[in-house]
Parts: C-alpha cells; sequence; structure tokens
C-alpha cells in the first residue's frame, strides 16, 4: 500500500526525486500505528527496485476499481436532459529514450526525422462535465487511436452518451457502440454516404448507415427501402441513425463556415433538439482540459515520465490517471457544494491544495 501511494505521489509532486515524495507521502502514516518513525528513506534505486515488484497490474486494477461517474443529478453540465454525457479521445506522452521503451512504444516519423522520445498512445473514456477519466487503454504509438477505442465500447452504459470526433467513426465500431447500450452522438466524418430516409419537422432527418462491406448496389438499396418502410434492419448490415447538420461561422478564423454533420441513435426529435445536440457535441472538447490537467499541470509542460522500464512506464500512467480521477471527484463536490460549474474551480489552486495536505490523507485505498 505505502509503495502504491509513493507511485502517486510521484504525480502529486512531480518536480521533486524520489526520495522527497517517499519522505512527503510516508510522513503522516505513524498517526495510524503502522508505520515505524525511525524508518529511512531509500535511495532512489531503492525505490525503482521496489517499483518493480509492485509492477504495472496493480495500478490498473487500482484505476478500474475506483473509476466510476462522478456527476450527480446536480452537476452542472454534466448532462444532455437526462443522459451522461461522455466523451472519447486520444492523446500521446513521451517516455525516456532507453533501449527498451523505444522496443515497446517506438516513435512518431520514421527514419531520420523520428521523435525525439519514443511515444505512448493513450485513449480515454471520459465524463465531461467533471473531466474524470472512466476507463483507458495504453499501447505503443503505432497502435492506431481506432484501435485502443475499440476496446473501451464494452465499458458504456445505458443512460449514457457518448461522443465522438469523425475520426472514430467506422461501421464496426458505431456496430460495438451501438451493442453496448449507450446512445451515440458522433461526427461524421467527410465523405461518408448518408441517404435520406425520411425529414423530420425540426430539420433534422433519418439516414441509414450501411455495412461497408455490402457492395452490391441492389442489396444496398433494398436495405434503403427497407429503412424508409420502417423495417427492423440487421444490426451486422445497417443502423438507422438522425442526422443533425449546422454551421459554425468562422470557426478557423479565415472569414469562412464549417459545416458540422453529427450522427446520432436518438431517432426521436422529442427526446432531444437539435440545438441541444450540437451544444452536447460541443462538450466533448471538455476532455481536451482533462488532457490539459494531466500534461500541463500534473506532469508539467514538456516534461517526460521518469520510467526508463516500458512496465514501470505503464505503472507511472495508471497511477497518473488515478491522480486526476481523485483531483476530479474533489473539485466536483466542492463545486457542487457551492452550486458551480466545475470548470468555475480553479484546478491550479485545488492541486496546490492538496499538495499541502496529501501526506497521510489519501481518499481511497489501494
Amino acid at each position: 500500500h505505502v509503495l502504491a501511494y509513493l507511485v502517486m505521489g510521484l504525480w502529486v509532486f512531480s518536480d521533486d526525486p524520489y526520495e522527497e515524495v517517499a519522505l512527503k507521502v510516508t510522513g503522516g502514516l505513524d498517526r495510524f500505528g503502522c508505520w515505524d518513525a525511525g524508518w529511512t528513506v531509500p535511495t532512489s534505486s531503492g525505490i525503482t527496485q521496489a517499483r518493480k515488484r509492485l509492477g504495472s497490474t496493480a495500478m490498473r486494477l487500482v484505476f478500474e476499481q475506483i473509476a466510476e461517474p462522478v456527476a450527480t443529478p446536480t452537476t452542472r453540465g454534466a448532462w444532455l436532459r437526462d443522459l451522461r454525457l461522455l466523451a472519447i479521445d486520444g492523446f500521446d506522452v513521451d517516455v525516456p529514450d532507453s533501449d527498451k521503451n523505444a522496443a515497446e512504444f517506438g516513435y512518431a516519423g520514421g527514419g531520420q526525422g523520428h521523435s525525439g522520445y519514443p511515444k505512448v498512445r493513450v485513449v480515454a473514456l471520459s465524463e465531461c462535465g467533471t473531466h474524470a477519466f472512466l476507463a483507458a487503454e495504453v499501447g505503443a504509438y503505432c497502435v492506431g487511436e481506432k484501435t485502443l477505442a475499440r476496446r473501451l465500447y464494452s465499458q458504456l452504459h445505458q443512460g449514457e452518451i457518448l461522443t465522438a470526433d469523425r475520426n472514430f467513426y467506422s461501421f464496426t465500431d458505431w456496430r460495438l457502440a451501438v451493442e453496448a447500450g449507450a446512445q451515440l452522438l458522433w461526427r461524421a466524418p467527410t465523405g461518408l454516404g448518408l441517404p435520406v430516409v425520411a425529414i423530420l419537422p425540426d430539420g433534422t432527418y433519418r439516414s441509414v448507415l450501411i455495412n461497408p462491406e455490402i457492395r452490391s448496389r441492389a442489396r444496398r438499396e433494398q436495405i434503403l427501402a427497407a429503412a424508409i418502410a420502417g423495417e427492423d434492419l440487421d444490426p451486422d448490415q445497417a443502423h438507422l441513425v438522425r442526422v443533425v447538420e449546422y454551421d459554425v461561422p468562422d470557426r478557423t478564423g479565415n472569414g469562412t463556415g464549417e459545416l458540422i454533420v453529427l450522427l446520432t441513435t436518438i431517432l426521436d426529435p422529442g427526446a432531444a433538439r437539435p440545438d441541444e445536440l450540437a451544444a452536447g457535441y460541443h462538450e466533448r472538447w471538455e476532455q481536451e482540459t482533462g488532457h490539459d490537467q494531466l500534461k500541463t499541470h500534473l506532469r508539467g509542460p514538456g516534461k517526460i515520465l521518469r520510467s526508463e522500464l516500458p512496465d514501470l512506464v505503464y505503472q507511472e500512467i495508471w497511477a497518473w490517471l488515478i491522480v486526476q480521477y481523485a483531483m476530479a471527484a474533489l473539485i466536483t463536490r466542492a463545486a457542487e457544494a457551492a452550486d458551480l460549474d466545475p470548470d468555475r474551480l480553479s484546478y491550479t489552486r485545488a492541486l496546490h491544495t492538496v499538495r499541502r495536505t496529501a501526506t497521510g490523507t489519501a481518499g481511497f485505498s489501494p
């Protein structure tokens, strides 16, 4: 347990060396009657050896056991009507340029132009209103975001609505996410064919997504005709969706607008208006705030991870996600007590508070 807290403490006190973090993490344990006050801090190499014995699996299990939705019905910015707003997105992390890290994770680019450090790819499900990461997959840089995301869709639930950018769409991924029971609100990729099944009174329309493996024009026309007739569709072949289209004027600052095309499983216009769906989709950007909290505030801008061995890199990343989750939960509870949106509270101030009070006050036990 002490070592698990120490690994998490490396993120709370990311600027401090191993020995200093060990002192801070263990400083309050003697009041629990389980610590020898005469204990001396091991060397940095001794802590590394202890981390090897702990491994990465323990920290992953801690994250998976404690990471659950944080928002309550009163949390502002966390809901689309009665649906919990979630987002999926990825980011990459620089790790030390050791031979083993390079072999495990690889670099961005190739040949003489590859990145200076090996990179780890992380894809995560997060709660939009609280920035809490609820599930994640970690892999080598060469593993695509879609591949990692595909491992996460089974963790969706009824009562949730998942937002995703257009690079996450494929027919297979849409089917997998639908099968999990959540509602979906994804941006359509450029060039996706969306035949009109029915135009709805609110200006949206129903369409059908057809498995691209079905190449017969006659069969595709049969599926479209079945959708228009209101017949049940084989989910391995097609899915009925509602399409919302709108322009964002001067989004890039060059005076031109951008057409946004959203796909949703919410087929009934009465269940969500077009403006609600558009606003809900743009809450997806809240996950970028979570990424910034990880990279800028916990890790520090431009820094790389500490670990030169792949298993310790995985361990470090799971501890990173645990600390971010604990921070998100703390900020959300404080915001609810003050009847504020969690976005209104300063992450930097919250982190300073945690650093002042972290010794011996963990909110959950590994």
